[in-house]
């Protein structure tokens, strides 16, 4: 087998990392483009640690992105995610990564796709999967992103220079709706009869909230324990599915994809142990475990914890009710098995549920830069 070689870029945000492309250097279409994508990351494998390519064996470290010229009036670039599977042939550009997000401007100032001054500056992005713009603002020096700085996020060892990520009217990103079914609580009932209160909502990516005492958690569980509890994984899978199939994502349980709705247990705050430490519960409004590709996530999928916090804000979800008093304004925090997350979210209520905004701050930093091997036969479609 000969191989050929992509120009790429490969990125942490957040709490992922991902190999990033420029539009011009990869084919037109999604049938040519993700053979290609799944030989970088090193997908499919069975064995879950993507050792043939580029990811890292789990959700958070096997995605791709790519960035082109804009398509919509208020943007300066489009941004197009793609989440890839570890152990299956499967690449889903249904959603977002929050996370993956923090990368797009410092990227485009990089790499002259944008050009600003010296000193704050703000890129705006159109989210292709979402249909949805984006604002960053970060520092630039030098005609660079600024990376080092005092900033620490949950799950990312050190520190980085911020960046501030608003997406604006976040609300109905795959679905068109806010709350989906028009419902604040929803019973979601499985073929066995069981019934489940679950909140119902798409704000940045569609996501079901449950609460963790209705599966038998108490919300302070590792990733580690949740993951070892096979029927439980089963039962938030079918629940996730079933969910899926209310919000109008597909037809069928089956036809529900990995990635869309993910599916969130949310608990009171309760002392909890993270990576290093004991988080005391007075220091964040509500505790929350989250999956991501039928994996139990290390931190928080970033979208879809924007989206708890806008459900947060929203009178009646299970998020608002469990989440301690808000005070208008003030950030809503987020206790997760790395630590806790601040988000913003502004939220108000005009004839139905409206949601103007949600904002938080991630770190982001380019980690090698250059060209990437693929099979050459995949390139001669």
């Amino acid at each position: 087998m000969t191989q050929s070689w992509i120009p790429a870029t490969f990125y942490r945000g957040g709490t992922s990392k991902g190999v990033f492309f420029h539009a011009r250097h990869l084919p037109k279409t999604r049938v040519e483009i993700d053979p290609i994508l799944l030989a970088v990351i090193g997908t499919p494998d069975p064995y879950g640690r993507q050792l043939n390519g580029m990811g890292g064996g789990i959700s958070s470290l096997s995605k791709a992105v790519i960035i082109g010229p804009p398509t919509h009036p208020d943007a300066d670039v489009d941004y197009t995610f793609i989440q890839l599977a570890v152990d299956r042939p499967m690449t889903d550009w249904s959603g977002n990564c929050g996370n993956l997000s923090s990368v797009v401007g410092p990227y485009a100032v990089d790499e002259g796709l944008v050009k600003v001054a010296d000193g704050d500056a703000t890129v705006r992005f159109h989210q292709t999967n979402t249909k949805k713009i984006i604002h960053a603002r970060f520092r630039v020096e030098g005609g660079k992103a600024v990376v080092e700085g005092d900033l620490e996020i949950g799950g990312v060892a050190g520190s980085g220079a911020p960046v501030r990520l608003d997406f604006v009217n976040p609300g109905g990103a795959t679905t068109g709706k806010l709350l989906p079914t028009g419902n604040v609580v929803d019973k979601v009932t499985l073929d066995d009869g069981r019934s489940f209160d679950m909140s119902l909502v798409d704000a940045s990516h569609p996501t079901v909230f449950l609460r963790a005492s209705d599966v038998g958690l108490t919300g302070t569980e590792s990733p580690d324990a949740i993951e070892a509890d096979g029927d439980l994984m089963s039962l938030l899978d079918r629940l996730r599915r079933r969910a899926g199939v209310m919000m109008g994502l597909g037809e069928t349980p089956e036809q529900v994809t990995l990635m869309s709705p993910r599916i969130a247990m949310v608990a009171e705050a309760k002392p909890f142990m993270g990576i290093d430490r004991v988080m005391n519960d007075a220091n964040f409004d509500i505790a929350t475990r989250m999956l991501s590709m039928e994996r139990a996530h290390r931190a928080v999928p970033l979208a879809s914890s924007l989206c708890l916090a806008v459900a947060c804000r929203i009178e009646g979800t299970l998020p608002n009710l469990l989440s301690r008093p808000l005070a208008v304004g003030s950030p809503i925090r987020l206790g997760n098995p790395s630590g806790i997350l601040s988000l913003g979210a502004d939220v108000r209520h005009d004839g139905g549920w409206i949601a103007d905004s949600a904002g938080v701050y991630r770190t982001s930093r380019r980690l090698m830069q250059g060209e990437v091997a693929v099979p050459t036969r995949l390139l001669q479609v």
